[in-house]
């Protein structure tokens, strides 16, 4: 893109559109799985780390080719306190097998369990593991991508955004001898800046301003209520504060009509790293009638999108 995306822009692609006429339908909080019976080649539940049972991850491979794979690994959504590594958003990303390239999806410790910044860390974790162990899992360690959707599109964010070892919250200290860096990154509406959602909520007139309540997954997963937490620590888990010439290329999607993340999330977001970086580091996908988690974003269509955008960073 070769501007700034603002309210202007934001305004000319709702238009008149009202949210009773978007195509997506509401999103469904019912935990649908995918159908993974169908990969041959596949290796499931692989730990990567071992302070807990869900620092797991899996991996599918094409049917044919000898590999060594590049590999794009997903990473689930679910509010950071709930989903699955297996859920159905895999009926989409195993299409991409066809393509020659390796999938596979990371588990990772939900707020439930450890709040922030356990699931970053984990998703790091997950990362350094893989290109440590490249070659007994027939990928590439350079050829290393992430995306993730919702919760999953601020964690996908946050690897994007090649954070050295050591410099990220809950690694000081510590001594890491594999890379986490990723070859790119797609955030598919991932809430990015929690301390202003409410606001960006109230100002579109469509998304739920409920961020700011106690249980709220955005609180669950910071551990306080937001509005009682600091700025600094709110901070902390926004990749915006992270943006830094080494960062890896960024695909960002979102819906104009998202309840549940404002749109404003991503607008920001991408105009941050305009403003940091120039261009040429970010491209930016609207989607003017999708709602969150919407089906546009496992259409035949977007599939498209990803995979032009994918091709090009493998190659």
């Amino acid at each position: 893109m070769g501007k700034e995306f603002g309210l202007d822009d934001f305004a000319n692609l709702n238009g008149s559109l009202s949210f009773e006429q978007k195509a997506g339908g509401p999103p469904s909080m019912e935990m649908k799985m995918a159908d993974i019976s169908w990969v041959k080649n596949k290796k499931l539940d692989i730990p990567y780390a071992q302070e807990s049972k869900n620092q797991v991850m899996d991996l599918y491979y094409p049917q044919e080719g000898e590999g060594p794979f590049a590999v794009l690994l997903h990473i689930h959504g679910g509010g950071f306190g709930m989903g699955d590594k297996r859920d159905d958003h895999m009926d989409t990303y195993l299409k991409f097998l066809e393509k020659g390239i390796a999938v596979g999806s990371i588990e990772y410790r939900l707020s439930g369990e450890a709040i922030f910044p356990a699931a970053v860390l984990d998703c790091r974790e997950a990362v350094r593991f893989l290109r440590k162990h490249a070659a007994e899992y027939n990928v590439f360690p350079d050829k290393i991508a992430v995306i993730g959707g919702s919760a999953g599109g601020n964690l996908s964010a946050m690897l994007g955004m090649n954070i050295p070892n050591g410099r990220f919250p809950g690694e000081e200290g510590k001594t890491f001898d594999t890379d986490c860096s990723v070859l790119f990154a797609i955030d598919q509406f991932g809430p990015i800046d929690f301390r202003n959602m409410d606001a960006q909520a109230r100002a579109n007139g469509v998304s739920f301003a409920d961020h700011d309540e106690a249980v709220s997954a955005e609180s669950s997963y910071m551990g306080g209520a937001l509005p009682e937490l600091s700025d600094d620590w709110l901070a902390q888990a926004n990749p915006m504060t992270y943006i830094n010439e080494n960062m890896a290329p960024l695909l960002v999607e979102h819906g104009c009509m998202d309840r549940l993340v404002p749109f404003m999330q991503s607008v920001n977001f991408v105009n941050a790293i305009y403003q940091k970086l120039g261009q040429g580091r970010v491209e930016f996908v609207p989607l003017p009638n999708a709602d969150h988690e919407d089906r546009e974003y496992s259409g035949e269509w977007n599939r498209n999108v990803l995979w032009k955008w994918i091709e090009k960073q493998f190659s």
